[in-house]
């Protein structure tokens, strides 16, 4: 094994695409890290290696940073806290090497603490668990909508189609997907509308982020993986829905609605209807990403979940 520092995330693009590729985590991509990077790098020091196996073969990236915490340095990952799954580079045949990289890579940085955020708990390295957090997912397995339907409860089944049908029948109803970068900044302006008006407040902390996730957004757009919905009643939009689809998953990463209309269950509405186009898609799966609130669990069939780890440092 040869550890090779690396002097920024540009550094071998295609190679780091193709590992992301085979991860199939959309938080390992070279455009999520690079612009989490220009946005949330600063006073803050790259620290990024690459591990390669015998023969030079490039077998995970490690994209880390080091930064100053009261007397100490710390490292993590690049992307923390905004990425929902972290950790090393790598497809899944070259887990233990990258592991192995890993807690070479850390040590060799002489800092005094590393905190592996976001991380799954098979991939997470020895240490302190600080958090552990839900992140739950329906997998598809090759099922169509219908069939979808056909293993949920009479009364799940009832509300997907009922509360849409109601209001429908009630008002002028139009789904869409932002598609166009024409139309890109003004349908994020009305995400964060919505979700701040969701929250009551006139900024959340999604919302003081914004400048990264339209930078996102724009990428993403442009790599055909950008997914957001806008539900629009009666000429306003009243719910909004922001992810993304990679490999294969739909990643579910925020939403904003008007609570005007949560008696119209407009949130639940738009979440069925990217639960159906994911499933009409032929996706492999559906991510509902950290947080355990209750509605996921009416959909998911799984809860691989992800660890914060403060890891020993050998």
């Amino acid at each position: 094994m040869k550890i090779e520092r690396l002097e920024s995330l540009d550094a071998l693009e295609t190679e780091w695409e193709a590992r992301a590729d085979a991860s199939g985590n959309g938080f390992a991509t070279p455009e999520f890290l690079r612009i989490w990077w220009r946005h949330f790098g600063g006073g803050r020091t790259l620290a990024t290696a690459a591990v390669r196996a015998e023969g030079g073969r490039l077998a995970a990236l490690l994209p880390i940073f080091v930064e100053r915490a009261g007397s100490e340095l710390r490292a993590r990952f690049v992307g923390a806290p905004d990425g929902d799954q972290l950790g090393p580079v790598h497809a899944a045949s070259d887990q233990a090497l990258a592991l192995e990289g890993l807690r070479r890579h850390v040590h060799a940085l002489g800092v005094d603490t590393f905190v592996a955020e976001h991380v799954p708990p098979d991939e997470s390295p020895r240490g302190r668990v600080l958090l552990r957090e839900a992140s739950p997912v329906l997998p598809f397995r090759g099922r169509s909508w219908d069939e979808l339907l056909g293993g949920w409860s009479s009364n799940l089944r009832e509300q997907v189609g009922r509360r849409e049908r109601k209001l429908r029948r009630e008002h002028d109803i139009r789904i869409r997907l932002v598609e166009d970068p024409a139309g890109l900044d003004a349908g994020l302006a009305e995400l964060f509308r919505l979700h701040r008006l969701r929250w009551g407040v006139k900024q959340t902390e999604f919302d003081s982020r914004r400048h990264f996730h339209v930078d996102l957004a724009r990428a993403m757009l442009e790599r055909g993986r950008l997914r957001l919905w806008l539900l629009e009643a009666d000429g306003d939009n009243v719910a909004a829905w922001y992810g993304f689809r990679y490999q294969g998953a739909e990643f579910y990463y925020q939403m904003g609605r008007d609570p005007a209309w949560d008696r119209a269950s407009v949130g639940f509405i738009l979440l069925a209807h990217t639960l159906r186009a994911a499933a009409t898609d032929g996706l492999r799966e559906y991510r509902f990403l950290r947080g355990d609130e209750p509605y996921k669990y009416r959909f998911a069939e799984e809860n691989p979940g992800v660890l914060t780890v403060e890891a020993q440092i050998q």
